[in-house]
């Protein structure tokens, strides 16, 4: 983490990811008046949704757009999204301007489900027996923010597990990946998630593979 400057309230800045750091910068404020954290996100060009709409936030999952605010910034000006996690209770406050450069989008059409539950029935995914070589690829592909991407990290963890228990990450990403797959599957079919469990176990069935519970 590296010190800023105060402006308006805004004090602790760190770097969001590796695959934004050169035009994105994340801020976690604490509230004065609650425990909860928020975390604002900043920089470029700009995309729209609405109160209400479900969204999806690279390697966090699916959100909810709760309300939209206006902030200050010396002389500049600035919209912002209030996206809320159910699972966590995280809340984090996206500028209009920089949600296309964090990879913010709508939720995955249902044809495209259909694709990512066919590819972990019959696709094809290679590992790779590096571990570091491994981490890296899949993290950058989760936070791609690509429901596919999270399926090939989510396929080939799983066939890993076959062969060797995984390190701590690699199970934290196991369950991210799968929060990613249920929680999505369950808003583009309007099921419940217990009903999208059972639609990702049938498909990893095909494969041999098993959904791992929630620990």
């Amino acid at each position: 983490m590296r010190k800023g400057q105060s402006n308006g309230g805004f004090g602790c800045f760190t770097l969001l990811t590796d695959a934004v750091r050169k035009r994105t910068i994340l801020e976690s404020i604490h509230s004065a008046t609650s425990s909860t954290w928020i975390t604002v996100v900043c920089g470029g060009p700009r995309m729209t949704f609405q109160i209400g709409d479900k969204v999806v936030y690279p390697n966090q999952g699916v959100g909810t757009i709760e309300n939209i605010s206006s902030r200050s910034f010396g002389t500049a000006y600035e919209k912002f999204y209030l996206l809320r996690f159910g699972y966590n209770s995280v809340t984090v406050m996206v500028p209009f301007s920089n949600a296309a450069n964090i990879g913010l989008r709508r939720v995955t059409k249902d044809r495209e489900i259909s694709r990512v539950l066919s590819f972990l029935s019959h696709g094809w995914c290679a590992v790779n027996p590096d571990w570091k070589a491994r981490f890296k690829d899949n993290t950058d592909k989760m936070q791609s923010g690509d429901l596919l991407n999270a399926a090939e990290v989510f396929k080939g963890l799983l066939h890993l597990q076959l062969e060797k228990p995984l390190s701590f990450r690699e199970k934290k990403m196991l369950e991210r990946a799968r929060y990613m797959l249920v929680s999505e599957i369950s808003i583009a079919r309007s099921v419940p998630e217990i009903h999208a469990v059972s639609v990702l176990q049938r498909a990893l069935g095909k494969a041999g593979l098993t959904l791992p519970a929630v620990s």
